[in-house]
């Protein structure tokens, strides 16, 4: 029941990941190391998750309902600081000797994290030639009072307008995309959303934003949106995420919300974007942490 992906397999070489799937390696219970539940990789789908910093890999497991099999970059000193606790709760194996890797660029801390490359299939921005090209979309982290609770947040706006599969005509139909998952259109930002469709998430790992998660055709969740490396959050952003276990977030067409330097500002902007009818927003869990 077991799943290396390719990029794990890359990593950790053919003879180990055939090990893993031969049983040979692989523990029979774990802790996931996303929900942090018990999972037995005899009886249900379990996912290989590879964690790498400079020098030091872990291999951990979760259930495939959570994540997908995946690498995911860490800094060295996190993982270092995490290796023990892992370990001690039977979610992780460490490889000996350590898988040596590419070490990975810091990511910065700021509250406005840089565009990322969309991994869905089906919003793509048509190019003046006519060939759907991959959104661009850019992703904004603040904290966001509904009522009297305060909740943290992700503002998602593209670069430009997004099309459905196949189309040319360079109509925007990202709000209607998401809204077609279960998000709804905002008509008060006090209010938090409902959720969307059962499968969207919020990866977190070692305190960094990974990925937005969606469901997958196949079972399980795959990843909306990825970032090109772990993002740094503010201790007041995670804190608030973990409190909750969950992340608003909140979703505009190109131009709608911009880039705002302070929380204060983004706030308005989201307000101005409800009154206007161009916001959806949907609850999502938080998976990791």
């Amino acid at each position: 029941m077991l799943e290396v992906s390719e990029d794990v397999r890359a990593e950790i070489g053919d003879d180990e990941a055939d090990s893993l799937l031969a049983g040979a390696h692989a523990p029979d219970s774990y802790d996931c190391t996303s929900c942090r539940q018990p999972g037995d990789s005899l009886r249900e789908r379990t996912s290989t998750v590879l964690f790498v910093g400079e020098e030091t890999a872990v291999l951990a497991f979760a259930h495939a309902r959570c994540i997908p099999s995946q690498v995911v970059p860490v800094d060295e000193q996190q993982l270092r600081g995490a290796v023990a606790s892992i370990s001690q709760g039977g979610g992780a194996t460490v490889p000996e000797p350590a898988i040596p890797v590419q070490a990975a660029p810091a990511a910065p801390a700021p509250q406005v994290s840089p565009a990322a490359l969309v991994t869905i299939p089906e919003p793509i921005n048509p190019s003046p030639s006519g060939r759907p090209q991959p959104a661009v979309l850019g992703v904004t982290c603040g904290i966001v009072l509904c009522g009297d609770t305060q909740h943290a947040a992700l503002v998602i706006e593209p670069t430009g307008p997004v099309g459905r599969p196949g189309s040319s005509s360079g109509e925007d139909e990202f709000l209607s995309l998401l809204t077609e998952h279960g998000f709804q259109l905002v008509q008060d930002v006090n209010r938090a959303p409902a959720r969307p469709r059962a499968g969207w998430s919020v990866l977190m790992a070692m305190g960094q934003l990974h990925a937005i998660l969606q469901p997958s055709a196949t079972g399980g969740s795959a990843a909306w949106w990825q970032a090109h490396q772990a993002l740094q959050v503010t201790p007041a952003w995670r804190a608030a995420a973990a409190r909750k276990s969950e992340v608003i977030m909140f979703a505009v067409p190109a131009g709608a919300v911009g880039r705002q330097p302070r929380e204060d500002l983004l706030r308005v902007a989201l307000d101005r974007a409800a009154a206007r009818g161009v916001l959806a927003a949907g609850t999502l869990p938080l998976a990791g942490t």
